[in-house]
C-alpha cells in the first residue's frame, strides 16, 4: 500500500507478527526475573497464564513483605505521641538501625534492670523475621545497657542457602 510520500506501510500481518514478537520478549524478560516455579522444577508443563498468575502472586507477596517491613521500621523508629507515651519514652529503649549492606546493625540502649529480657525479645523477633545474626554483644555503662546486634537479612535479599 503506497502512502502520499511513496513509502509502503506494513500490512496487518507484519504489524501483528511484530507485536507478538515484542510481547514474547516482554514475557521472557518478566519470567526471567521470577524464581523457578515448583511445577517447572518437577518437569510439569506450565502455561503462560499460569506463569503470569505466579508473577502476580510473587509481586503481591513482595509488596506485602515490603509493607510489613515498613510498618515494622515505623514501629522501631517512631516517636511517642501522647503524654503517657512521652512519659514512658524516657524508659523505652532507644534504637539505632544502621544499613551495612547486605546486613544491618541494630544498637539498642535500655535501662540495665530489664536489658536481658528485651535482648531476648529482640533476638526472638529477628529469628521470626528470617535473619541470621552474625554478632551480638552488650555493655553496661552507668544506668544504661548497650546491645549491638549485627545480622544479615536473608529474606529481603532473596538469597538461597
Amino acid at each position: 500500500m503506497e502512502t502520499s510520500h511513496g513509502l509502503t506501510r506494513p500490512d496487518r500481518k507484519t504489524i501483528e507478527k511484530n507485536r507478538r514478537i515484542h510481547m514474547k520478549a516482554l514475557y521472557s524478560k518478566l519470567l526471567s526475573l521470577l524464581p523457578t516455579p515448583s511445577s517447572q522444577q518437577e518437569g510439569g508443563a506450565v502455561t503462560l497464564a499460569d506463569r503470569l498468575n505466579e508473577a502476580i502472586n510473587y509481586i503481591k507477596g513482595k509488596q506485602e513483605m515490603l509493607e510489613r517491613m515498613q510498618k515494622r521500621k515505623r514501629q522501631l523508629t517512631g516517636s511517642a505521641g501522647t503524654a503517657s507515651e512521652v512519659a514512658t519514652a524516657s524508659r523505652s529503649p532507644k534504637i539505632d538501625v544502621q544499613d551495612l549492606r547486605p546486613g544491618l546493625r541494630v544498637i539498642v540502649v535500655i535501662s540495665p534492670c530489664d536489658h536481658h529480657l528485651i535482648f531476648c525479645e529482640i533476638v526472638r523477633v529477628l529469628g521470626a523475621e528470617g535473619v541470621d545474626i552474625i554478632t551480638a554483644s552488650y555493655a553496661v555503662v552507668g544506668d544504661r545497657a548497650f546491645h549491638t546486634i549485627q545480622f544479615l537479612v536473608i529474606t529481603c535479599l532473596n538469597i538461597q542457602k
